[in-house]
């Protein structure tokens, strides 16, 4: 076999078992770059002999790799030689390990995370929006950003519909104090070749603040405005005293069709149609996204008019007349 032949069937390989990653593996051994060889170990207690493959495939361990006992010793670790490795004794997998190597290469973090919160709660989310890598995981703290075993990694909650992933991650700032800690956000990504990508991004929590689309409960007309009543999203930090939002009206008057905008609850009465978005005041967040459109009905109504009351001496004197009529007509039939 020549060594491009070589070569060519290991990537092969390595390519097919990386489309096959669905979740982040467990047990991960990470060739730093420029680093000669790695020392692979049989994870599960056992007697006699063990034979190791690669992506479940036998090895040749001529040039490149060389057994000790249940060891595997991995030489000149690049891309043909990265992927799962599994000691197995006669047809059982004893253990396996992801035999992968750190990479500095792909995009900058921040065309590869985006993160956003409804509110100042304890929740938020990030997306991953790059489709070339297999599996992704993230992590909060240096203890990730380090690659120590203490992070505590959150695997994706789903896929994206360009074949990104979607996390949702959980903070501990306190949303009542002044924010003065930066979120330290840290992602390992593994690529079709068994390149392991960790990128970390900072921001803080206001950064990424983006309100839903808030709620109109009503409008009612006073006086020649029409006012509108707004509640803030469900979503949005509670008490609303504290956590306050100014709401922008955007609006299409009845008479020409003209569409304007007003940061007062009051707007003209003759509009046909309203729509509210909201945002974050103090820290000058992005807008939230629009409202539906809401019709609005013609506010011109007339009122109905009040049936006036006679004064009673008044009713008195009508019935008197009328009784005196209904006399005079019965006299006239008889004569």
């Amino acid at each position: 076999m020549t060594l491009l032949s070589w070569i060519a069937g290991f990537l092969l390989m390595s390519i097919t078992a990386a489309q096959d990653l669905n979740h982040f593996p467990e047990n991960v051994v990470l060739a730093k770059i420029n680093e000669n060889s790695v020392n692979l170990t049989c994870g599960a207690p056992t007697a006699g002999p063990v034979i190791w493959k690669l992506n479940d495939e036998d090895i040749d361990f001529e040039d490149h790799v060389e057994q000790k006992d249940k060891n595997l010793i991995v030489k000149g670790v690049d891309r043909p030689l990265l992927g799962e490795y599994s000691c197995w004794r006669g047809n059982a997998k004893l253990s396996s390990a992801y035999l992968l190597q750190e990479t500095e290469e792909g995009e900058d973090i921040d065309s590869l995370l985006t993160c956003h919160a409804k509110s100042y709660d304890c929740n938020f989310s990030c997306s991953w929006t790059n489709s070339r890598y297999a599996v992704v995981r993230l992590g909060i703290g240096p203890e990730c950003s380090k690659g120590q075993r203490s992070c505590q990694w959150v695997s994706s909650s789903g896929q994206l519909e360009n074949e990104g992933f979607q996390f949702e991650l959980y903070h501990n700032l306190s949303p009542f104090a002044e924010e003065s800690s930066m979120l330290e956000v840290t992602a390992e990504a593994i690529d079709n070749h068994f390149l392991l990508l960790r990128k970390t991004k900072l921001f803080y929590l206001r950064d990424i603040v983006v309100p839903d689309s808030p709620q109109i409960v009503s409008s009612e007309v006073v006086g020649q405005q029409l006012s509108v009543n707004i509640k803030p999203p469900s979503s949005w930090s509670t008490p609303y005293s504290f956590f306050s939002l100014e709401h922008e009206i955007e609006y299409v008057l009845r008479d020409d069709g003209r569409t304007e905008r007003s940061s007062s609850s009051l707007i003209p009465k003759r509009i046909s149609k309203l729509r509210v978005r909201c945002r974050d005041p103090l820290v000058l967040s992005p807008w939230s996204q629009w409202t539906p459109w809401k019709n609005v009905r013609n506010s011109c109504r007339r009122k109905k008019q009040k049936k006036s009351k006679l004064p009673s001496r008044c009713l008195e004197h009508c019935k008197k007349k009328m009784e005196e009529r209904t006399k005079d007509a019965k006299r006239s039939q008889c004569l």
